[in-house]
């Protein structure tokens, strides 16, 4: 019904090697890779070692910040996110497509607003190249204005929509974070359009307002209408992962064990219960000019450069 991963957010003091034995004990086969715990183990380890469990990275994150907030240039920023997908296509898999880039645009700082958007697009466009030629999707995420302050000036969803929309590239998608925007306003009225764009979901729930150091609740312990969200997405062709990505002390109560056995338990729940409603999901048939190529992938690994994004902090967003 549809895809399920883990995120290594939800356990940052474990090794990958822990990750996917516990990913394979609960029958899951995706899991999201945080930068600076590749960058440590070295990409053609990690992908070894995905290799010899059968699993496959969902998403790879993080890049971006082409606004200088970090204290990176423009150029800077383009060459670290390119890094970022050379990495991301050597750890594709023969049978699954390289992880989705997650971009986070960086905050405003002391640009214009105008000025930051053109940075974010061009940024974009210097990128898209490499990602079609990697067969690797670019997954731009909106942050919610009030988990945004110095990490991203794109808070405004129906303005993510319009950006990918206008670049019109398959590799170029969102990263729709429902822990942000499943309660959002125009959630119901961009559905149409948001899974049309969407390239990958994260999936966790809270109980309050959104703020920054709000904690990233377990799926179905909160009160946003996640299963809901789900099902309107799959129900309109969205094809890719959804991320499971709890973080907070909700998480170390139960262990990152038991973060996985609720993941497992939750994403069966939904599934059963979509499945009962005869909820199918539909082959999505795409534009012309918004289908992914299939790419004939170099075999050279990514080189082993440290990820400067990577070692970025971010907001729980």
């Amino acid at each position: 019904m549809f895809d399920v991963a883990v995120s290594e957010l939800t356990t940052p003091r474990w090794e990958l090697v822990q990750e996917l034995s516990c990913l394979v004990e609960h029958g899951l086969t995706a899991i999201s890779l945080w930068r600076s715990k590749v960058s440590d183990m070295g990409v053609a380890a990690t992908a070894r070692a995905l290799g010899e469990v059968g699993a496959r990275a969902s998403s790879l994150q993080w890049a971006g910040g082409f606004t200088g907030s970090d204290g990176r240039t423009f150029a800077e920023s383009v060459a670290d996110a390119s890094d970022a997908i050379a990495a991301a296509a050597a750890l594709a898999t023969a049978s699954a497509q390289p992880p989705v880039v997650v971009v986070h645009s960086g905050c405003r700082g002391g640009h214009t607003r105008s000025h930051a958007e053109r940075l974010l697009s061009e940024g974009l466009a210097a990128l898209a190249p490499t990602a079609r030629a990697e067969g690797v999707v670019l997954g731009v995420k909106p942050v919610h204005p009030l988990a945004a302050a110095g990490c991203s000036f794109l808070t405004d969803l129906g303005a993510a929509v319009e950006l990918v929309e206008g670049l019109a590239d398959p590799h170029v998608r969102i990263a729709l974070d429902l822990w942000q925007f499943a309660d959002a306003p125009e959630f119901d009225a961009l559905l149409p359009r948001l899974a049309a764009v969407v390239g990958l979901v994260h999936v966790a729930d809270r109980a309050t307002a959104v703020l920054p150091e709000a904690d990233r609740l377990p799926a179905g312990s909160g009160g946003l209408p996640l299963e809901a969200r789900v099902g309107q997405l799959v129900g309109h062709g969205y094809l890719g992962d959804f991320e499971f990505d709890p973080v907070g002390e909700a998480v170390q109560e139960l262990g990152y064990e038991g973060a996985f056995a609720e993941t497992r338990r939750m994403a069966d729940l939904w599934i059963d219960r979509m499945a009962a409603e005869g909820l199918r999901r539909p082959l999505r048939v795409e534009p012309a000019h918004l289908q992914l190529r299939t790419v004939q992938r170099r075999g050279a690994t990514a080189g082993s450069r440290r990820s400067q994004a990577s070692t970025q902090v971010v907001s729980r967003g």
